[in-house]
């Protein structure tokens, strides 16, 4: 993978009261599926979920905040999320750099 940056990403789902539960359904396997190989392509790093909440924080990749608007605009559940998206920078007494 090419040079990346790293997000946290915050991400709430609000499914609309009037959506069916077979809907909701379909959009959350697809959701899961493209999770996967987002995962597998390096983009999604790590995911988190909040006890008790439709919520979720994910440590995430992309070449820069546009690139990471693209992927994250494109998930099936797009049009029930919102998104917080933090851009993060090393730190120098992060174990992995020293």
């Amino acid at each position: 993978m090419s040079e990346t940056q790293e997000f946290l990403v915050n991400i709430q789902i609000d499914w609309p009261r009037d959506l069916s539960e077979e809907t909701i359904a379909r959009v959350s396997a697809e959701e899961r599926q493209m999770a996967a190989e987002l995962a597998q392509a390096g983009t999604l790093v790590r995911m988190w979920r909040v006890p008790g909440r439709r919520e979720n924080w994910g440590l995430w990749r992309a070449a820069d905040a546009t690139a990471l608007h693209r992927v994250i605009s494109a998930l099936p559940v797009w049009p029930y999320m919102s998104v917080t998206v933090h851009s993060l920078a090393q730190h120098p007494v992060d174990p992995v750099y020293t």
